[in-house]
């Protein structure tokens, strides 16, 4: 009979169960197993399993669990942050000059990309040019009480780089937004200017949100540039890899 089995087997058995099945359908079996499940050990022990590292600094059982899923989840929700569908999925798209072009890595007068997964990136021209992506975060996956209780950081990542011919500039906004699409919380970045004859390196720009308050529903990723010597075509800065990932 399991509930004849000592606790530490149980926990075994429970933490080879899929994790939203023991939250919705296991955890209601009976006291001994809700315990179990509203504990720590249990989820200690799947975070051991799958490789979650970090878990040690989470004090409390509603912490482990809330590690377990936010690990398991994180993903970039950043849709065709590279190119490789064109402008797809990309809103309030701003083309000034000749408007935004995508080109293979590493482009005339650029660099490779640090990492070879990527082989795209998106160019601006003489104009401003800019680009938006709003990530429902309730779509995604991120219920209301996690966002409002846990607050999980928001970490926010962009690559920017210019052609070594070129002078450009540069600028990325990101808005945390609440159900009406009021602005809780925001990160603008200077305006970075690159001169000609630049080393065309690829430059990684990051910001991370936590403590936010609660009511967090969405957020905004907002870039763009343009080049600097209002030549005709795509001299302007090169943007490619851009990520938004909730974490623990």
């Amino acid at each position: 009979r399991m509930e004849s089995l000592p606790e530490a087997v149980l926990i075994r058995i429970l933490a080879s169960i899929p994790a939203v099945d023991l939250v919705l359908a296991c955890r209601l079996v009976c006291c001994q197993w809700k315990n179990l499940i509203d504990g720590a050990a249990l989820w200690i022990l799947k975070c051991q399993q799958e490789g979650f590292t970090g878990a040690e600094s989470q004090e409390n059982a509603e912490n482990w669990q809330n590690f377990y899923f936010l690990s398991k989840k994180r993903k970039n929700l950043i849709k065709n942050p590279c190119g490789e569908e064109d402008l797809q999925h990309w809103g309030e798209v701003e083309n000034g000059g000749d408007g935004w072009k995508i080109e293979e890595l590493p482009g005339d007068f650029g660099k490779e990309f640090p990492s070879e997964e990527v082989h795209k990136y998106f160019v601006t021209s003489f104009e401003w040019c800019r680009k938006a992506q709003v990530i429902d975060l309730r779509a995604e996956g991120y219920w209301e009480e996690l966002m409002d209780t846990t607050q999980p950081k928001v970490v926010v990542r962009d690559w920017y780089a210019g052609r070594s011919d070129a002078g450009c500039l540069y600028e990325l906004c990101v808005k945390l937004l609440s159900e009406n699409e009021d602005v809780l919380a925001e990160y603008k970045s200077e305006t970075v200017t690159i001169p000609q004859d630049n080393d065309a390196n690829w430059t990684e720009i990051s910001h991370t949100f936590s403590d936010y308050g609660p009511g967090v529903r969405f957020v905004r990723f907002e870039h763009g540039g343009q080049d600097t010597l209002f030549w005709k075509g795509w001299y302007g800065v090169r943007v490619t890899n851009s990520s938004v990932t909730v974490e623990p």
